[in-house]
């Protein structure tokens, strides 16, 4: 059973090309190569996993699946919700049952027309392979029957999601979910007449690979580069403004990635917190900041030693100064967390914000409460922290360093701290193999229910508090915003 502690709501922090006149840069201000790439983005990033397919694997997925499929729909730049390959969607009555019309004439990258029958097949063969995005469809999005049929108890035909027709898609929940709309930015379709043939294979190189969305994928070389062209075939929404995009996953951490765009290699990157100062120094017009609504927090496992005792866990909240870790050690790359909403994200309280102030004295007490005074006797703990996903590099590290002093400097107690890749992070969290993570959340879509659904039972985590789930669920079914 594991409960958390919010420590900060990140930030991204990125170089792009554009701006004035830059060392390592051309006349015009870009990375020197850039300008002579024609409309083609030269990108490090993406997942080194091994299949590009979201329905297949979230977190063991391959480059940017997302690129290249047409999700049901997606958010803009502001954070309005917008239909992708649904143009409209309706509700019952009973808030139970949601129909998304499909727009017509959609059709994949080898001119094979795309249906509902392709969305409905993705959650079909998802929840019948031990799908690692599970949680978000069984708790989330609360899909009718999910857990029976994953289990077995129920045939996948008794699955709450249909297709009436090519063009008319039907989703059922176990209990209202006001959110559906947004929750489907996530809903990729499968190419059934692909996968019938290839079966998972389809999506592990670029031999068969087909897509759906702007993008197409042409060239996939493991460990190299991932490039995608703009398809031909695309009559959808939102249409490619570049020619094409060349992702290499080896540059995605900014410790690489980095010098790589200073030498024209990269048209955009992320910094690290230790590279910072250089870019708002040299490279200033090339700088941007936007928000991602990500939160990072600590998770226990309740049910071990030593943090089954309520007093070890208020020590470790009292004795975390997120004001300054925000300030000094990621120099402003992210905000303190007080509550699971980020300031700005709809839903957000200030209120609550008093309960988490960072008192040392009070932590010491809390900790002699436990019958650790001084640290004394405090069992050995292995703090597990994600170094894939999250902007690992720019705040996970750092701040996991930063932890492991500060809880040694107030608290007296060692802990170690391990960097761990995303799967085997992800599966020590699913297994209960550690007792203490510093885990980070990046907002799926745009609603409070988003991260508070996290912690009701059967979520992310194996936490059960039937009040909770119980208050949860009630706001999930109210279409009063006050109320909820």
């Amino acid at each position: 059973m594991l409960r958390f502690l919010p420590l900060l709501a990140a930030t991204a922090i990125f170089l792009t090309a554009c701006g004035g006149d830059q060392p390592g840069t051309d006349d015009a201000g870009t990375p020197a190569g850039a300008a002579r790439r024609e409309n083609i983005l030269h990108l490090g990033g993406g997942i080194g996993g091994t299949h590009m397919d979201w329905m297949k694997t979230v977190y063991n997925r391959a480059g940017m699946s997302e690129i290249v499929q047409l999700p049901l729909t997606a958010y803009d730049k502001d954070g309005v919700l917008h239909g992708m390959a649904a143009e409209s969607w309706s509700v019952s009555e009973d808030g139970l049952t949601w129909t998304f019309a499909l727009r017509d004439s959609l059709v994949w990258s080898d001119g094979t027309p795309l249906t509902a029958h392709d969305y409905a097949f993705a959650l079909t063969r998802a929840v019948g392979q031990g799908y690692d995005f599970s949680w978000y469809w069984s708790s989330a999005a609360d899909v009718s029957n999910w857990a029976a049929v994953e289990s077995g108890d129920l045939p996948v035909a008794d699955l709450g999601v249909a297709a009436v027709d090519d063009g008319t898609l039907v989703l059922t929940t176990n209990q209202p979910k006001v959110y559906i709309p947004g929750v489907s930015v996530f809903w990729f379709p499968v190419p059934r007449h692909v996968q019938g043939r290839y079966g998972d294979e389809w999506a592990a190189s670029d031999a068969h690979y087909v897509s759906s969305g702007p993008f197409e994928l042409t060239e996939w070389r493991r460990g190299d580069r991932i490039v995608m062209r703009r398809n031909p075939a695309y009559r959808g929404p939102w249409k490619a403004q570049a020619d094409g995009i060349i992702v290499y996953p080896q540059l995605g951490d900014p410790a690489v990635g980095f010098p790589a765009y200073l030498a024209g290699d990269l048209d955009m990157t992320e910094v690290n917190v230790g590279q910072l100062a250089y870019a708002a120094d040299r490279l200033s017009g090339q700088l941007r900041s936007g928000t991602v609504f990500g939160l990072y927090y600590l998770a226990f496992d309740v049910s071990k030693p030593p943090f089954d005792n309520v007093h070890v866990r208020r020590a470790l909240m009292y004795a975390v100064d997120r004001d300054e870790l925000t300030r000094t050690v990621l120099r402003n790359v992210a905000v303190p967390a007080r509550t699971l909403l980020a300031p700005g994200f709809p839903g957000h309280n200030p209120a609550i914000a008093e309960a988490t102030r960072f008192d040392p004295e009070r932590a010491r007490r809390e900790l002699a409460e436990a019958g650790y005074a001084g640290g004394e006797g405090f069992p050995e703990v292995s703090l597990w922290w994600r170094i894939e996903g999250g902007h690992g590099a720019t705040v996970a590290g750092p701040m996991a360093q930063y932890l492991q002093a500060q809880l040694g400097e107030v608290l007296g107690i060692d802990i170690e701290i391990q960097g761990l890749e995303l799967k085997t992070w992800m599966d020590g969290l699913a297994r209960g193999e550690n007792s203490f993570f510093q885990a980070p959340y990046m907002r799926d879509y745009l609603d409070p229910s988003n991260f508070f659904s996290i912690f009701v039972c059967g979520g992310r985590h194996n936490w059960v508090h039937p009040e909770y789930t119980a208050l949860v669920r009630e706001a999930n079914e109210t279409m009063d915003w006050r109320r909820r």
